[in-house]
C-alpha cells in the first residue's frame, strides 16, 4: 500500500457511461450502442472514470463518453431517491473495489424501427 491510498479513501462513484458499437460488444443486432449506469470505486471521480473506461474496453465495448453523477452523499445531497438494492450495488462495488454495471439501455436508429 501506498503513502497516497494510505491517505485516501476509497469512495463509489455513479457513472453513467455512452457505448457506441464494437465487434463482439454483446449488444443486441440491431442497437446502435447504449448507456450503462455504473458504479465504481476509486479514491476520486477521474480514477472511477479511469478505471470504468479501462474495463470496459477489456470488455470489448467501445465507451464514448462518460457523466459522473457523484457518490452516494453527494447524490443523497441532491435530493436523488436511491432504492435499496442500489445501495446494495454501491457497496458491493466498495467492498470488491471493483465496476459494477447496474443497468444497460440500448440504443435504436429510430429510422430503422
Amino acid at each position: 500500500m501506498t503513502q497516497a491510498q494510505k491517505n485516501s479513501k476509497q469512495q463509489v462513484f455513479t457513472l453513467l457511461v455512452e457505448i457506441g458499437r464494437k465487434e463482439g460488444d454483446g449488444l443486441p443486432a440491431k442497437a446502435t450502442g447504449a448507456a450503462l449506469v455504473v458504479y465504481a470505486s476509486g479514491i476520486d471521480e477521474a480514477e472511477a472514470v479511469r478505471e470504468t473506461v479501462a474495463i470496459l474496453k477489456q470488455a470489448d465495448t467501445a465507451p464514448l463518453d462518460v457523466s459522473g453523477y457523484g457518490t452516494l452523499d453527494e447524490r443523497e445531497a441532491e435530493g436523488h431517491d436511491i432504492s435499496e438494492e442500489e445501495r446494495a450495488l454501491m457497496q458491493r462495488a466498495l467492498d470488491e473495489n471493483a465496476v459494477i454495471v447496474a443497468q444497460m439501455t440500448p440504443f435504436y436508429d429510430d429510422a430503422s424501427n
